[in-house]
């Protein structure tokens, strides 16, 4: 019955529609405010749907179409939300860039993507973009928010500012030539088999994951949420743009990340994603909170939090909660446990999830011991974010929740998890503008992860089937890339990336046992022993150097902030290698544990 009711609700709906109807009736509502305190400023429904109709005829005079590509290089700030709308309106795709990009990275999204018009910010993102401009042949208009900026003489630039004139007069024309399953936008991967791929959203996509989760999950009407996402990640682009207009909230942008805290307290957000680290920090910040407490104080909050793990738990196992239990919960948390939410923003909060990568269950258990129970959810770009969706009524502790309603997930005989429904992406954007199917003749993808599906339809992630490393940030980083190009100094024979579920890259780098003494005896080095010269200064400071310069074409994400050098060769009698000389990396990470460990316990490199 949900599944019906969904299709009925998302039947003929698009963007542009629910933003005009945002704007006829909630019109006076807040939708955006830009940061926290008294003098930010916020755009209601109605001027914000104003702002858009202006930008869309600045953006068609400068050659922006239907069909066409538009990257966004610009921090959370209102004119990307306004940039973004304007080309859905035109009919083109806008793509949010990460500002971690490498100089490489960006021309290859620059030249796949064939974007018509590029949107930057100020003078941060044209020297990250200048040297790729000029390889870029479809590229017909740069838009600066800060015209100071623009190089003299070079007619492709234009200032966001001029673009502003008067509203298009065919803008409600334009709102209804949009359909359900038109492209929307593209996001891209992270590429972890190889190149990125660009995953087309469809109107339908958006609004259907969007409808899904407040199916799931009610909360009341015209929500309060927090943007401190990358505007690039799928997350932010259904949470931050597309649910906010399907349900008519209103969006406080955080543009810092580490003013996250300040942000929540001002806001109190009803709905609230967060990748793991955010879960975690917040944990930490209330265990030492709670540290503090004494005398009956400290035993009220643990007679409560016990009761409230209790219920956690049962609720888990899928099991009824006791009515005395339920009453006597209600008033702990009204009066112990919700006060401790309110001291990080969270005593109003209805729907926290947790996704993008696993989070540790001991994090899960102490929220919901302060009753802010963390439900996780799993998806992928291609699944426009949520898949399976962990609720109140149905999760288990370590799993990902249930396919949501008209969502189907299957595993295949080597465990594979396929997906199938309306979540499901439109596909993958060629260089020529076209789109290839992301799926197989009978609608299902291929998730590249591999878990089960237990009797109550619960899904558990239990490994990926690709070689990809999500740290605790929730970033996807490919380890093969990082690797290649630090086995291109001849003193490492392997080198093994590391950062799963850890806050930031690390790498093992084995010596080469006949190249390194070579290289010892040339620079003059008294010893040819290997695990002597894994501490030699000569040889750190090369590796120090080929790490450095390996980080000079990698993104912020996939740098490597600390390494060790190993003297002892990797064979595959010793584990680490298969006979086919491939790396046996959960071999890797048991072996060498104490090292890995090392780096971030103490975070020294070399």
């Amino acid at each position: 019955m949900a599944e019906e009711q969904l299709r009925q609700a998302v039947e003929g709906l698009t963007i542009t529609k629910l933003l005009r109807r945002n704007a006829q009736e909630f019109g006076d509502l807040p939708a955006l405010t830009a940061g926290i305190g008294p003098d930010a400023p916020t755009l209601t429904w109605s001027r914000l749907r104003a702002e858009v109709a202006v930008l869309t005829r600045g953006l068609a005079a400068v050659g922006l179409g239907r069909g066409n590509r538009m990257l966004i290089a610009m921090s959370k700030r209102p004119e990307h939300w306004i940039a973004d709308l304007a080309a859905v309106h035109l009919g083109a795709l806008p793509c949010s860039t990460y500002d971690t990009l490498s100089t490489e990275q960006i021309r290859y999204v620059a030249r796949h993507s064939a974007a018509t018009v590029l949107v930057l910010e100020g003078e941060e993102q044209l020297r990250r973009w200048q040297p790729v401009l000029d390889d870029l042949p479809q590229l017909r208009s740069v838009v600066v928010l800060d015209p100071a900026v623009a190089p003299a003489g070079d007619i492709r630039f234009v200032s966001y500012a001029d673009l502003r004139g008067d509203e298009d007069p065919a803008f409600e024309t334009l709102t209804d030539d949009i359909t359900p399953h038109q492209p929307l936008a593209v996001v891209y991967t992270s590429g972890t088999t190889g190149e990125p791929k660009g995953v087309v959203l469809s109107h339908q996509n958006v609004i259907y994951e969007s409808l899904m989760q407040d199916h799931l999950v009610p909360l009341q009407e015209h929500p309060r949420s927090v943007a401190y996402l990358p505007m690039a990640h799928i997350a932010e682009r259904v949470l931050g743009i597309c649910m906010p207009i399907c349900n008519a909230g209103h969006v406080t942008i955080c543009a810092d990340p580490t003013q996250l805290l300040p942000a929540l307290l001002a806001v109190r957000p009803q709905g609230f994603f967060g990748v793991p680290r955010v879960w975690e920090k917040l944990a930490a910040g209330l265990r030492a909170k709670l540290a503090t407490l004494a005398g009956e104080q400290a035993q009220a909050v643990a007679l409560a939090r016990e009761a409230a793990l209790e219920v956690f738990h049962l609720r888990s196992a899928g099991k009824e909660i006791p009515a005395g239990l339920a009453a006597r919960m209600g008033q702990l948390d009204a009066q112990v446990l919700r006060p401790i939410r309110a001291a990080v923003g969270f005593d109003d909060c209805w729907r926290a999830f947790s996704g993008a990568a696993p989070i540790p269950t001991a994090v899960l258990e102490f929220l919901a011991g302060v009753g802010l129970p963390v439900y996780e959810v799993w998806g992928l770009s291609e699944t426009t974010g949520a898949a399976t969706v962990s609720t109140p009524e149905v999760f288990a502790l370590g799993a990902v929740g249930r396919p949501g309603p008209g969502i189907e997930v299957k595993a295949a005989d080597d465990g594979e998890l396929f997906v199938r429904g309306p979540v499901v992406c439109h596909g993958y954007l060629r260089a020529d503008g076209g789109v290839d199917a992301a799926t197989d003749a009978e609608g299902w993808f291929a998730t590249g992860d591999v878990g089960v599906v237990d009797d109550r339809g619960i899904v558990t992630i239990t490994d990926r089937k690709k070689e990809l490393i999500i740290t605790d940030g929730g970033k996807n980083v490919a380890p093969t890339k990082i690797e290649s190009l630090l086995r291109a100094h001849p003193l490492v024979a392997y080198a093994v990336a590391i950062g799963d579920r850890r806050p930031y890259l690390t790498a093992l780098l084995v010596l080469d046992e006949e190249v390194t003494p070579m290289w010892a005896r040339a620079n003059g080095i008294d010893t040819t022993d290997l695990t002597e010269l894994a501490e030699h200064p000569a040889v750190l400071a090369a590796l120090d150097q080929a790490v450095a310069e390996a980080n000079e074409v990698l993104s912020r994400a996939e740098q490597v902030k600390s390494y060790r050098v190993l003297g002892v060769p990797w064979t595959a009698e010793s584990g680490e290698l298969t006979p086919k000389l491939s790396l046996r990396r959960k071999t890797v990470d048991a072996v060498h544990a104490a090292t890995i460990e090392s780096m971030y316990t103490r975070g020294t490199t070399g």
